[in-house]
């Protein structure tokens, strides 16, 4: 991809990701199974620090490119030569001493990278393994939707890929028309987009908008930095952990 990262860009966000006062926040998701902050847990008090101080979170592996599906390339009027997808964050990978895992997306923010999102589960690395010198792998955040782009041909990675473009995948030319047909009038702008309908494509503003939400409704620090991450049922966003990360609890699904 064009705006892959070098070596050293991964090497600085990987760095980002294990910082010590995301090591702490990443103590508290996993004490609360992943529950967003501001939401009682399971756990009372003294259970939940005793519970974070266990969980004693590492990162493992190193941080990964994360590739969504690119709004260019969905109002574009054929498959041409706009890529199917843009680098998005990059991700690492956390675990804590029960082997639970998490994924911690940093995204370069006034030149410097930062932590925008805890999300439980490892999607994110796992998905990006499957990606070699000849292919892409990318996201479709609207579905939770997983492909693999190689040869001109999308092939689905998960259960809502497969919905998307069936089991075989599908040419690079009638995935443009399907994300055309299903985004291209949700864009910024758009009637759907002014009548503040959830669900359609994710923007820089519209991640601005649910960060805006979260503070209102919780009461974390100010400054929640936006997180990256597509907006829908599957993921919960709220703010108020250390810098104003949106930590996500996402439904898993099977690959």
């Amino acid at each position: 991809m064009a705006d892959a990262p070098t070596a050293a860009q991964l090497s600085d966000a990987h760095r980002a990701a294990g910082a010590p006062a995301t090591l702490r926040v990443l103590e508290t998701f996993f004490a609360r199974d992943g529950l967003p902050p501001g939401r009682k847990g399971r756990l009372g008090p003294a259970q939940e620090a005793t519970a974070a101080e266990a969980a004693d979170p590492r990162l493992v592996g190193t941080a990964v490119p994360v590739y969504s599906l690119n709004p260019e390339f969905v109002t574009a009027a054929s498959a041409g030569r706009t890529p199917v997808a843009t680098m998005e964050f990059a991700a690492s990978e956390a675990v804590d001493t029960d082997g639970d895992t998490a994924s911690v997306w940093t995204a370069r923010v006034a030149g410097k990278w930062q932590v925008v999102n805890i999300a439980t589960g490892s999607d994110e690395t796992d998905y990006a393994a499957r990606a070699d010198a000849g292919s892409v792998v990318f996201r479709e955040p609207q579905l939770n939707a997983w492909y693999r782009l190689a040869d001109g041909r999308v092939v689905p990675l998960n259960e809502e890929a497969r919905a998307s473009v069936g089991a075989g995948g599908t040419g690079l030319a009638r995935y443009q028309r399907l994300v055309h047909q299903r985004y291209a009038d949700k864009m910024p702008g758009s009637r759907y987009d002014e009548r503040g309908y959830a669900g359609g494509y994710d923007t820089g503003a519209e991640r601005a908008r649910v960060a805006a939400d979260a503070r209102t409704a919780d009461s974390g620090p100010a400054g929640t930095v936006p997180g990256a991450a597509g907006v829908g049922a599957a993921a919960l966003a709220v703010a108020g952990v250390a810098g104003g990360l949106l930590v996500r609890r996402r439904r898993l699904t099977g690959g």
